[in-house]
């Protein structure tokens, strides 16, 4: 089943030939990406700070990765939200005219921000998951099936639809294609906005949010998330929306969410980009916001405690 709005990947009918990707990073979605890649029988090389051979354990085979060579054609970039610029700024000097983009990550707000940097031959595309991945030492675990929507955010990207659909489909599918990645944007915001900064101030796995005690706190974020998303022209139903979350919640029931690893790990998390977005489009409509401000003051609070 599809998602509204989005089309499943066609079956490879092009005479034009496979990318040659590259994935920013050892982040655990991006070795998930990587170690399926490979397996279908992709190369792809790692874009690290410091070029190195990374060996890894994919569903009990071992698997190795070698460094990115420039020039580099198509780029997998999974990393933080707050990441992402620098990432796309350390990379143009070794793209392709013709090169493709692929961000993907928590949050939203850095499109505005990558797409002036690209030339207008360069294809820029937007993924949102929900694959879940874990990296333990030197093992990748695939920790949640998913799916993924794969959406064009320039006139560069639609040109090279079918190349790159057919391989972030390997690498992070099922995969659907959507025209706009806005409004799967907002859903998945929706999600994140309570999962990621309760289970990180509460220092638990998913699945605790089910308990009675959230459940007031829940509505409350997701009816001014569903506000502001309204406001922006991406309508959301509170009651579907909150739905959707306890679904998410009771499926990942066992998965620590990326902030509460970010917060034990003591990194830098993602909170500007996901309470931190939902607080500033609030404020452009005038739309109080209490609760996600809340969440947003208490853990900068928490990661300035550990980050200095």
């Amino acid at each position: 089943m599809f998602l509204p709005g989005s089309r499943p990947v066609a079956q490879n009918t092009s005479t034009q030939p496979a990318l040659s990707w590259n994935i920013v990073g050892r982040g655990a979605i991006g070795l998930l990406a990587a170690s399926r890649l490979q397996l279908a029988g992709y190369k792809p090389g790692l874009w690290l700070h410091q070029p190195a051979i990374v060996d890894i354990q994919f569903q009990q085979q071992p698997l190795q990765f070698l460094s990115a060579t420039p020039p580099l054609q198509a780029v997998l970039i999974p990393v933080k939200s707050y990441a992402v610029f620098d990432a796309v700024k350390t990379l143009q000097p070794f793209l392709t005219e013709d090169a493709q983009l692929v961000l993907s990550h928590n949050g939203m707000g850095t499109i505005p921000e990558v797409l002036p940097l690209l030339l207008p031959t360069q294809g820029l595309w937007f993924l949102t998951t929900t694959h879940g991945a874990l990296k333990q030492q030197d093992a990748i675990l695939h920790t949640g099936n998913g799916h993924s929507v794969l959406a064009p955010l320039n006139a560069a990207a639609s040109r090279h639809t079918t190349a790159v659909a057919q391989a972030m489909d390997i690498a992070l599918g099922p995969l659907a294609v959507a025209a706009d990645i806005e409004p799967f944007l907002w859903q998945k915001l929706a999600i994140n906005a309570v999962i990621n900064p309760l289970t990180a101030l509460h220092n638990c796995k998913n699945g605790a949010l089910a308990q009675p005690q959230y459940q007031q706190q829940i509505k409350a974020i997701l009816h001014e998330v569903c506000q502001v998303a309204t406001a922006a022209g991406y309508p959301l139903q509170p009651a579907l929306v909150q739905q959707n979350v306890m679904q998410v919640i009771e499926r990942t029931a066992e998965n620590f969410s990326s902030m509460q690893q970010d917060v034990v790990h003591q990194r830098r998390t993602e909170t500007n980009a996901i309470s931190g977005f939902i607080v500033a489009q609030a404020a452009r409509f005038n739309i109080a916001v209490p609760h996600n401000s809340q969440l947003q003051q208490q853990l900068l609070q928490l990661q300035q405690r550990y980050c200095r």
